[in-house]
């Protein structure tokens, strides 16, 4: 009996002991260090866009308006009270990369929304896969059509080119008088050939001559042969519906051969490279248009201007101010459905109307597309870029 009690008695001192580890493991797991969030307590926002490659000028700004975005938030309490965090991955512009960081954000950072690419055929790609996961995707710079169109959780808010393309052919037309028209169009470009239609039918529409017709394809660099058909043509202006890069290189050629021509195209010309690669034969000569612009700002974009040049020390451009909206426009949905959950708050953000953003003022039709006033028309002028021409009201409808 004696053994048999002294044996029961360490067989419990022992398990006592074990518990008592158990317990104290239990315990230093379940506490987080000392100033660290515990899981679930930031809302994650998953940045699409381009931080390398050809079209960088449109995603870099974009990164440094939705950064800024995010810390004005963060110092303001956050969104409902949590902190929020960016996750920037580079999509290059490639569409095989936009679709892995896409499913990336979701399915392992677990993003509460992705903001979004700049261009119309990432933006595309990246929707899709978004739609299928009920995850809101908010495009800061897509104007071409069939975005939204992709399903209820897809939203964008700039200005649309089916929208800003017959305002500018009119401009073309009836106020600078220029009758016959030459189109280029990029055939590797998504953007550039859903935009090339847009224009064409509002050139006929309006009473225009197209007179001449060609092509490229974004990357090369040699554009001779297309310069030398448009100086035989002799059109009035040239409508290029592709990006900056190209339309620099087509404006060198153009000065070469000496062709006086205007190029006149949708806010694809809008990168920082079209005035560096360009010089003096872009100056004047190549107007694009915009939502944007840092001249006549209201004043929210006066705010946004000083406080964007304080922190980056340089001018936002219209994908600064679009993505910093796009993240603004956001917070304000989840907050007025008090929830970060996307299949919720999009309902909110479907509502949204008068919206004074510093990118323009913006409404959601029922269709969830942006409507937007006015068109600004861009150009280059000696050190300034972009430099306003002018800017041509929309009737919104």
């Amino acid at each position: 009996m004696k053994g048999r009690f002294i044996k029961r008695t360490a067989l419990l001192l022992c398990m006592m002991m074990v518990f008592s580890l158990l317990g104290g493991c239990a315990s230093n797991q379940q506490t987080p260090q000392q100033g660290a969030p515990a899981a679930g307590d930031k809302i994650k926002l998953g940045f699409l866009g381009a931080l390398t490659g050809s079209v960088a000028n449109y995603g870099i700004p974009g990164q440094k308006g939705m950064q800024m975005a995010i810390d004005e938030l963060n110092a303001e309490g956050g969104i409902l009270g949590k902190q929020v965090e960016g996750i920037y991955y580079d999509n290059k512009g490639e569409s095989s990369e936009i679709a892995n960081i896409t499913t990336k954000y979701i399915t392992v950072d677990k993003v509460s929304a992705l903001i979004g690419d700049p261009t119309t055929g990432l933006t595309k790609v990246a929707a899709d896969i978004a739609q299928k996961n009920k995850m809101v995707i908010f495009s800061s710079g897509a104007t071409g059509a069939g975005v939204v169109e992709i399903g209820d959780y897809v939203f964008r808010n700039t200005l649309l080119d089916t929208v800003a393309a017959p305002v500018v052919v009119d401009w073309m037309i009836n106020d600078k008088g220029w009758q016959n028209l030459a189109v280029i169009t990029s055939n590797n470009n998504g953007y550039s050939t859903a935009l090339t239609p847009i224009f064409k039918q509002a050139i006929t529409e309006q009473g225009g001559t197209i007179i001449a017709e060609d092509t490229i394809n974004d990357g090369e660099t040699d554009f001779s042969a297309q310069v030398t058909k448009l100086k035989n043509a002799g059109a009035d202006a040239l409508v290029f519906t592709g990006y900056y890069t190209e339309a620099a290189l087509i404006m060198n050629e153009a000065q070469k051969k000496g062709l006086d021509i205007t190029m006149v195209g949708g806010d694809g010309l809008y990168g920082q490279d079209l005035a560096k690669l360009g010089g003096t034969a872009v100056e004047e000569k190549v107007v694009f248009y915009a939502g944007f612009s840092t001249d006549q700002p209201s004043p929210e974009t006066a705010k946004f201007l000083t406080d964007y040049r304080a922190k980056f020390n340089e001018d936002p451009d219209m994908f600064s101010a679009q993505y910093y909206d796009a993240v603004m426009i956001i917070a304000k949905a989840m907050t007025d459905a008090n929830s970060t959950d996307p299949s919720v708050y999009k309902a909110e953000l479907a509502k949204l109307t008068d919206y004074p953003g510093v990118s323009g003022v913006t409404t959601f039709r029922a269709d969830r597309e942006p409507t937007k006033s006015p068109v600004c028309l861009l150009t280059v002028k000696g050190e300034t870029f972009p430099a306003l021409l002018d800017k041509l009201p929309v009737e919104v409808k």
